[in-house]
């Protein structure tokens, strides 16, 4: 199966990577030409346009910071859409709105073309090595079709359902991730406030019933003071305000939700939007005036597991 991958930021890069290092046909297409030329060293192909790509491949991957830059890719004149033909897949990777993803999936679905999105989970360090989640939605012999090559960049694979139902999982988890990463910077504040030893604090709370994912990776950059999550402030903000504007579309009463995208919001003004989004925490630190610096935490996460190949779940 020919795979064209569209956009090569931070987890998009990643996962075609896999794709790359396992030995699959790949045709990539990025506005950055360093990055296309990046991956040319490494043995990839690239198109001139998203429709040029399409027109060559079985497989479209997308994977791009917005659903509005999404819909300028797949539906401008040298897009995707014009490029698919029956029996293509359409793969939604970027993280985006359920109701979006449908409506172009109506009209990848006009070409003859499968629509399914497949948002992952898991941090950038997890995308390096093909240990990421992934979730897929949409028809499910077009899933077990596309299996072997979800399998190369993830490790834990579920198939959530009709599509969209993966992007609407998909904001649930990093809603929940967001919350995590703020309640941690009031735990933090409360930590050294109490001249607790930072670094003991760290391991209390991972073998504790306050243990989260967030907690055993981003404290450990905002432990070092580099705040490296390789993520970053506008994106995700972007996602609180999907799962919040979903909310609000359900007539769905929320919360903590509104104060979660009012606390990122003031994060963004005052620390900018290609901050490292960890950097919400250091709201706190200001606040306090107090910093979470200890000895012995990495500048930048790494995947230490053994990378393994991917499968249902």
């Amino acid at each position: 199966m020919k795979i064209g991958f569209i956009g090569l930021g931070n987890i998009g890069g990643k996962l075609a990577g896999s794709l790359l290092k396992n030995k699959f046909d790949i045709t990539v297409r990025d506005l950055d030409k360093k990055l296309n030329e990046k991956f040319v060293d490494l043995g990839a192909k690239v198109a001139n346009s998203p429709r040029e790509l399409a027109e060559k491949v079985d497989l479209v991957i997308t994977c791009l910071p917005s659903p509005k830059i999404c819909a300028e890719v797949m539906e401008a004149e040298n897009g995707v859409i014009n490029g698919l033909s029956e029996n293509k897949i359409w793969l939604e990777m970027s993280t985006t709105d359920e109701s979006e993803v449908k409506r172009l999936g109506e009209k990848v679905t006009s070409k003859k073309a499968v629509p399914l999105d497949g948002p992952v989970s898991g941090g950038c360090h997890r995308a390096a090595t093909g240990n990421i989640a992934v979730f897929v939605g949409g028809d499910r012999h077009a899933f077990e079709k596309i299996l072997p090559i979800l399998s190369v960049m993830g490790r834990k694979i579920l198939y959530t359902g009709d599509l969209g139902s993966a992007s609407i999982l998909k904001i649930i988890t990093n809603y929940l991730a967001s919350v995590h990463l703020i309640a941690l910077g009031e735990a933090w504040t409360i930590a050294k406030k109490s001249k607790l030893d930072l670094t003991k604090t760290y391991k209390g709370i991972a073998v504790s019933s306050g243990n989260s994912f967030v907690h055993e990776t981003e404290s450990q950059v905002i432990l070092n003071g580099s705040y490296n999550i390789n993520f970053t402030m506008d994106l995700v903000l972007k996602d609180t305000c999907l799962f919040d504007d979903l909310a609000n579309k359900l007539n769905a009463p929320l919360e903590i939700s509104p104060k979660i995208v009012e606390i990122f919001k003031d994060a963004q003004k005052k620390f900018g939007s290609r901050a490292w989004s960890s950097m919400v925490v250091k709201r706190m630190e200001d606040l306090n005036n107090i910093n979470f610096r200890s000895n012995g935490f990495p500048e930048e996460l790494v995947d230490s597991e053994p990378e393994e190949r991917g499968y249902e779940i």
